[in-house]
């Protein structure tokens, strides 16, 4: 019997090194790729945990070397560049604060690398994200949440198609971090030490601004009123990209309280700051939605996530029209962020979610 072919998509961390090793166990004919996304450092700098060096190909490299699977370096820079650099310049742009890891796992790990892995005649992708992809009853493809709570990766993954799951492998699903260390330990992996990358990959400092200022043109930066919510002016913003819903730090206004940013309004070039109070949102419309269930014709209670570290709520989800719904939260929550994924589950199954909208703001 011939072993079925999958690429694993390897960063040179633990967590891909292990998803490549546990199929190599298994028995899969595992071909590793790292993804060349952008023209990163050569290493990692100290205190800047991310992925995408040389250092970090090299890793990839002698694990596969260490498991004696292939190994290829592909040139995405092109399509990175295209599909989250400029997603995410273009999202402050206009007012929104994007993320860009559910872009990447969308467009380039489950479109172009499966692309490149069919070309090579493999079925499968396989990442090391933690979650795992089931096939329910209905014939469906779902998504549902990790075993480690604390690592659960489902909601970067909301935005798959059908089509994309049916050809993921995601093994460290039923793993916890730890179980997942202890295994490249045991398999003497060079990595099983290795810290995990937690900036944003192609801003290993952290520092969006600088990345946004290199990029952005002058007027679409502009100084202008920050307000509060009954419109008076209590100081002045230094250009609205720079600011998100919920921000408190770095608004230099002096108050009685803490003042956050409640709304960015791009059409005024204007920044509204309040009280905690007023950062608060019981109401949204989410747009472009993506749903793995079938798309219901009428209101659902579920369980949203707003952001990654968010804990879930209960919620309805009443559908509007042009493939949008309104989402009303049983209890209020803080900094609800237009151009974030709002995520829809039912118990550990992603059943769908979509993209926070920025509600039309009046002149006056």
């Amino acid at each position: 019997m011939v072993a079925e072919r999958v690429v694993v998509a390897m960063s040179g961390g633990v967590d891909s090194s292990v998803a490549a090793a546990l199929l190599h166990e298994q028995g899969y004919d595992v071909i590793g790729m790292t993804m060349k996304l952008w023209d990163g450092p050569e290493t990692a700098e100290t205190g800047h945990k991310t992925c995408c060096t040389l250092d970090d190909v090299s890793d990839a490299r002698r694990v596969a070397a260490q498991l004696g699977i292939p190994f290829y370096v592909a040139n995405f820079k092109a399509q990175f560049a295209s599909h989250v650099m400029d997603y995410f310049t273009n999202a402050y742009r206009q007012g929104y604060t994007p993320n860009p890891c559910v872009q990447c796992n969308r467009y380039l790990k489950f479109t172009h690398l499966l692309h490149r892995a069919r070309q090579l005649g493999a079925r499968w992708v396989a990442t090391g994200h933690y979650a795992s992809v089931d096939r329910g009853e209905d014939g469906r493809y779902y998504l549902r949440r990790g075993r480690d709570a604390n690592k659960d990766q489902s909601y970067f993954l909301f935005d798959m198609t059908q089509e994309q799951l049916h050809r993921t492998l995601l093994p460290l699903g039923q793993y916890d971090k730890k179980e997942v260390r202890a295994m490249a330990s045991r398999w003497q992996l060079n990595v099983a030490a290795k810290a995990e990358s937690q900036e944003i990959c192609f801003i290993p400092d952290g520092d969006y601004r600088t990345f946004l200022r290199a990029r952005l043109a002058p007027e679409e930066a502009q100084p202008g009123q920050m307000v509060n919510a009954a419109g008076a002016v209590v100081g002045a913003h230094q250009g609205l990209p720079f600011y998100t819903v919920g921000q408190r730090r770095g608004l230099g206004v002096a108050a009685g309280h803490p003042l956050y940013v409640t709304q960015v309004q791009p059409e005024q070039n204007r920044l509204v700051v309040g009280p905690r109070q007023e950062a608060m949102s019981e109401t949204c419309t989410v747009e472009r939605l993506n749903w793995l269930c079938p798309p219901p014709a009428q209101a659902i209670q579920t369980t949203v996530q707003i952001r990654y570290r968010h804990s879930p709520v209960a919620a309805t989800v009443e559908p509007l029209d042009g493939n949008r719904a309104r989402l009303v939260l049983r209890e209020p929550q803080f900094a609800v962020t237009p151009g974030q994924a709002a995520v829809f589950y039912d118990g550990e199954t992603v059943i769908g979610g979509g993209w926070i909208c920025r509600e039309a703001v009046s002149d006056g």
